[in-house]
């Protein structure tokens, strides 16, 4: 089985949640880091919520920020995170956003693809160019890893590149979705989808539609849901038949347990609620 073929069955079972383990030590309660260290308070509390979502999402996104900001220990929890999610047969996305060429690029792909961080995806910048992507076809290609590349982004800044306009007046992002389209074309599989996906934030409403349409064989990574408050339309039309695409949600997931009175006895819990009330959220709008 492909990886693309693993994520279209977890997001057909499972649903389209993507749960950001973008863990910070403020988030964690007291209680549950008290003689602990760092690596450790991080991962257990990670593991309690891939235990209570495991079967209500569809994959983990891992912002290696949050980690690296710890120093060794903070990587020591990125690596055993990674590590948990694999061993239980789950799938995972390095949120890494590379961006290097040549021989750089290519040990970024085996740091992230192999070793002690390994991950089933890993996200790109592509900015610098297609030989800052081409790098990680020899991984991808065997279509047991995957990519997901910035396209068109949630943030409030995204527009100052992204939508700059080129002699045709069509909008920069376009061509560089164009070009990643060229190279997925050659790398489908039965579910009608190749391991270059693209992350596409569902802030932009006057652009989803099209977007969606135009890479209609491409796997989305879609940010913006939960606390960047995106529409839960603009999420619905992104996705393809509630497939096709990964909805992250990060914040909104991990901290949930703080508006309930008994939320630090019930972390999880409370995680895995959020869990399917996004995934309900989305889906009713395919009711409208």
């Amino acid at each position: 089985m492909t990886l693309m073929e693993r994520l279209y069955k977890k997001v057909s079972q499972n649903g389209f949640v993507c749960v950001g383990l973008d863990t910070s030590i403020d988030y964690i309660p007291k209680t549950h880091k008290e003689n602990k260290s760092i690596d450790q308070a991080l991962f257990d509390f990670n593991r309690e919520i891939i235990d209570s979502t495991k079967d209500v999402c569809a994959i983990y996104k891992i912002q290696i920020a949050y980690y690296e900001s710890y120093g060794l220990l903070g990587m020591k929890a990125y690596s055993k995170t990674l590590s948990y999610i694999r061993k239980n047969n789950l799938l995972s996305i390095a949120d890494v956003k590379r961006s290097d060429i040549a021989q750089s690029a290519k040990q970024y792909a085996k740091a992230h693809f192999s070793g002690d961080f390994e991950a089933d995806f890993i996200t790109l910048n592509p900015y610098m160019g297609m030989d800052s992507i081409s790098p990680y076809l020899d991984f991808i290609e065997k279509k047991d890893k995957g990519v997901f590349v910035l396209l068109r982004t949630s943030n409030p800044g995204a527009s100052d590149f992204e939508c700059l306009k080129l002699k045709d007046n069509s909008e920069f992002f376009y061509t560089v979705g164009d070009k990643l389209k060229e190279l997925n074309n050659k790398l489908l599989d039965k579910t009608g989808y190749g391991p270059i996906g693209l992350v596409v934030g569902a802030t932009h409403k006057d652009e989803v539609e099209k977007i969606r349409k135009r890479y209609d064989n491409m796997f989305f990574l879609i940010p913006g849901f939960g606390a960047q408050m995106a529409e839960s339309m603009n999420v619905y039309k992104l996705l393809n038949n509630l497939n096709g695409g990964v909805v992250n949600s990060s914040r909104a997931i991990l901290k949930n347990y703080l508006n309930f009175d008994d939320g630090e006895d019930k972390i999880g819990y409370y995680a895995r609620l959020k869990c399917i009330e996004t995934r309900k959220e989305i889906e009713k709008n395919g009711r409208l």
